[in-house]
């Protein structure tokens, strides 16, 4: 029985079919991505969609859609579908849908009149390159197949009108032809394995329309050119493949490499497979750095999201190299910045306060899989270079009381995750002693006393480090529990914050915590009850102040709504930590049951994956993001996390 599998009833039915979407990656920025049934609802959907790094490394649409065309007996079957003014769809491809199957790799079956087709889609892994497969099942009569390429060349985040600047020539190349339809983009080669007849027959398409972005209250409407169309026959039990890409190929090794980059799939055949695939389509190589991305469609490369991902994206699916990869590109960059105050040009938000903490905190990560030795040697260094930069007070924005508390300003701009600003103003501006900045930072004193404990080369500071430790964890408790049992989000002055937030499970659920047994299981009960639902933590209790769980409307009122209310998967990584340290093993039954609400969601949305965020009451619809690499890892490391309790 296949995992991710639709029969025509529910491909036909545009309602529930629609707000499915399908999400390829190149492992080097670029990807593919729309709907099941082909139907583009969001700006950022395309064929082949890259990043340009001339152009701010943006992300552009070359290839908007590619619309098939069954001809038999002369009569025309499209199996496009594109939404336009009114809400009318036009063609109706989608009424000859009667499978999609997603196991290895996309897979779409069509059946018109005696006619069986299939489609397959491949994005060849560090090519700008997207391999479609087309075979005919079955078929009674000659069959010829037309294809009308949908180009765009835009930035992802704007669209197209129609316009007289756009270079209409072409260039023919190996059963294909290529365009670049404006100066400072690359070329679009569009191939075939076999040689196809190019018609030029150019014409605009206009008013297609975005359903996701008409809901978002942002401009939804573009226009499309088409140059023409290709034809060529195809006989029963044949493939034709096409290709897109921004380099020219030999049209004899599209079927190899398809097959060899279908075979490398992950099948995604079970919830974990489908959090792996999706983990791996998160990787960025660039030369001879390596990255994680926070997410698609249109998040970069941020530094708190990769070092929360990292661990859980890599270690908890078996996949040291690729974290040691990705750390050491990291840590690098974090070295420039703590040696020279430089922030690196990919990776983004790298001189925030927070992100030498979370650095300690992946690093952890990795010496609860390796051990002490093996961390000491690649990591230690790096971690001992850290603990001394916060101490000596060089990060930007960090301070230290004389009992070891962390403070910061983050009323000019957003320090912490919650990071929602509009107009350039912090909407949250969580400000002084932050909770999780504190808990991080304890931890990270405690880890990297007890990693050099029994080295036989102690940092020159350690005790320094152990005596700070101590007088931070009177002070911590201290400075944010508080009389009903749980912590204040932040403490500025004389100001303590009573919001029921997150933030508080990241201290419970440390390795090293500061709060004691009891304590941690308060902060459980309080969390328990009013933040957890089946999608991850609430941002915000319902029974705080300003508590709104719909992430919907204009831009502004999403901004205001984005940390208060709605749902983050990530944070059950803490969860599951704390739940284990006070329960054990007793815990584990209840922590399988909260996983089931992901595993529900691998059908919804970007399936077989987790969106950035979701409601915070029912229906708990994901919004955002449609593949977020935070809520990737964290739900990753928390199934790794309960294997350790299997008898």
């Amino acid at each position: 029985m296949s995992y991710l599998k639709f029969d025509k009833n529910l491909l036909i039915n545009l309602d529930q079919s629609l707000p499915k979407e399908i999400l390829r990656t190149n492992k080097a920025g670029a990807y593919h991505c729309t709907t099941v049934t082909g139907c583009n609802t969001r700006k950022q959907h395309g064929l082949l969609v890259i990043p340009i790094k001339e152009m701010n490394n943006d992300n552009f649409v070359l290839l908007s859609s590619l619309d098939e065309t069954v001809i038999q007996h002369g009569a025309p079957f499209n199996l496009g579908i594109h939404r336009y003014k009114n809400g009318v769809y036009s063609p109706n491809g989608h009424k000859y849908l009667r499978e999609f199957n997603c196991d290895t790799v996309p897979k779409l079956t069509y059946r018109v009149g005696g006619v069986i087709l299939t489609k397959e889609k491949v994005f060849v892994a560090h090519e700008n390159r997207i391999l479609i497969k087309y075979t005919l099942v079955e078929a009674h009569s000659p069959t010829t197949l037309q294809f009308q390429p949908f180009l765009a060349f835009r930035n992802a985040a704007s669209l197209c009108m129609e316009n007289d600047q756009l270079d209409t020539t072409y260039e023919e190349t190996e059963n294909g032809v290529s365009f670049c339809l404006y100066k400072g983009y690359p070329r679009l080669y569009m191939q075939f394995n076999h040689k196809a007849e190019f018609v030029y027959e150019p014409h605009w398409y206009n008013g297609i329309e975005y359903i996701k972005d008409l809901a978002r209250e942002e401009p939804f409407s573009e226009d499309l050119w088409v140059p023409g169309y290709f034809q060529l026959p195809i006989k029963k039990g044949e493939s034709i493949i096409f290709s897109a890409s921004t380099e020219p190929a030999k049209p004899r090794s599209f079927s190899t490499t398809f097959d060899k980059e279908a075979e490398e799939r992950t099948k995604r055949t079970s919830f974990y497979n489908c959090l792996k695939n999706s983990a791996k389509q998160c990787y960025l190589k660039d030369g001879n750095n390596h990255y994680l991305l926070a997410g698609y469609p249109w998040f970069k490369i941020i530094a708190r999201d990769l070092f929360v991902a990292l661990p859980g994206t890599t270690l908890a699916i078996d996949h040291r190299e690729d974290y040691e990869k990705i750390m050491k590109t990291a840590l690098d960059a974090l070295h420039k910045y703590i040696q020279t105050g430089e922030t690196d040009k990919t990776i983004q938000d790298i001189h925030l306060p927070d992100i030498p903490l979370w650095a300690a905190w992946c690093i952890q990560q990795y010496f609860k899989f390796f051990g002490a030795s093996e961390t000491i040697e690649k990591y230690g260094k790096a971690l001992e270079e850290i603990i001394n930069f916060i101490l000596d007070e060089k990060q930007r924005n960090l301070y230290i009381n004389e009992d070891g508390l962390l403070s910061t300003n983050g009323t000019i701009e957003s320090v912490t995750w919650m990071d929602s600003t509009f107009n350039g103003k912090p909407l949250l501006p969580r400000t002084g002693f932050i909770v999780e900045f504190n808990a991080l930072w304890y931890n990270a004193l405690m880890f990297a006393s007890t990693l050099f404990k029994d080295a036989e080369q102690k940092p020159a500071r350690i005790q320094e480090w152990e005596a700070l430790a101590e007088r931070l964890k009177v002070a911590f408790t201290n400075t944010f529990m508080n009389d009903y049992g749980y912590l204040y989000d932040y403490v500025d002055g004389t100001y303590t914050d009573l919001s029921v937030r997150p933030n508080m499970i990241i201290a419970a659920g440390c390795d090293f915590s500061p709060l004691d047994r009891v304590q941690r299981k308060k902060i459980l009960d309080i969390v328990t009850r009013e933040l957890l639902t089946p999608m991850g933590l609430r941002t915000l209790s319902p029974k705080s102040y300003g508590y709104n769980p719909f992430f919907e409307g204009n831009p502004e009122r999403r901004a205001h709504v984005y940390f208060n209310g709605p749902t983050r998967p990530w944070l059950t990584g803490f969860y599951t930590d704390a739940y284990l340290k006070v329960f054990g093993r007793s815990g584990v039954a209840f922590l399988r049951r909260m996983l089931i609400g992901y595993e529900d969601d691998m059908t919804k949305g970007c399936i077989g994956s987790l969106s950035e965020l979701y409601d915070g009451n029912p229906p708990y619809t994901g919004h955002g993001a449609i593949s977020f690499a935070p809520n990737i890892g964290e739900v990753l490391r928390s199934i790794y996390a309960l294997k350790s309790f299997e008898v």
